[in-house]
C-alpha cells in the first residue's frame, strides 16, 4: 500500500513542474517573453518549497488548506478533478489522498481507489468485501473509507517497508 509520503524535494519538483506547465507556461507564450518572468519563477521555487512544508507538515488543517488552494489554482479547468489513476501515485498525488482523500468526489471507481492505496483492483474489492473499505450507494467506494485506510496504516508504522521486513525476520 502506498503509505509513505514522498521526500520534500519530490514534492517541491512536481509542485514547480505543475506551475511551469499549468501557469509559466501560457503566460510566457502570452507575453511573448521568458525574460519577463524570470523573477516569477524564482519565486514560484520559493514557494513551492513553502507548499511542501505545509503539505508534509504536522498542521493538518494548514495541509488540507494548502492541497485543496494548490488543485483549485492549477487543476481549475478540469471539471470533477477527473486524472488518470496513474497520477494518485505522483508525489502530490499522494500527499492529496493522504490529506484531502478526492478534492471533488464523494465515490471512486475501484481503479481509481486501488491507485490511490497502491494496490490492484482486485485488491479493492477484496477491502471492500472484507470491511475495511466502504462501498457507496451510487457505485466504486467512498473516499472517505480510502482516505481512512490510507491514514490508519500510516497511523499503524510508518517505517519503510524495508526496514519493518528486516525486523520482522529477527
Amino acid at each position: 500500500m502506498s503509505e509513505e509520503l514522498p521526500s520534500w524535494g519530490e514534492l517541491v519538483s512536481q509542485l514547480v513542474g505543475l506551475v511551469e506547465s499549468r501557469l509559466m507556461d501560457p503566460l510566457e507564450i502570452l507575453l511573448e517573453s521568458g525574460s519577463d518572468l524570470a523573477r516569477v519563477r524564482r519565486r514560484v521555487v520559493e514557494k513551492a518549497g513553502t507548499w511542501a512544508h505545509a503539505l508534509l507538515g504536522e498542521d493538518e488543517m494548514l495541509a488540507r488548506q494548502t492541497a485543496i488552494r494548490l488543485v483549485i489554482t492549477l487543476y481549475s479547468g478540469e471539471p470533477g478533478f477527473d486524472q488518470a489513476p496513474g497520477w494518485w501515485q505522483t508525489p502530490f498525488g499522494r500527499v492529496m489522498v493522504r490529506r484531502v482523500g478526492h478534492p471533488m468526489a464523494d465515490s471512486v471507481s475501484y481503479a481509481v481507489a486501488g491507485a490511490m492505496l497502491g494496490i490492484t483492483r482486485q485488491g479493492v474489492h477484496d477491502l471492500v468485501v472484507r470491511g475495511k473499505l466502504d462501498r457507496h450507494e451510487d457505485g466504486g467506494v467512498t473516499t472517505a473509507s480510502v482516505q481512512r485506510r490510507i491514514t490508519s496504516s500510516v497511523t499503524r508504522d510508518t517505517r519503510p517497508r524495508a526496514r519493518r521486513e528486516e525486523e520482522a525476520e529477527k
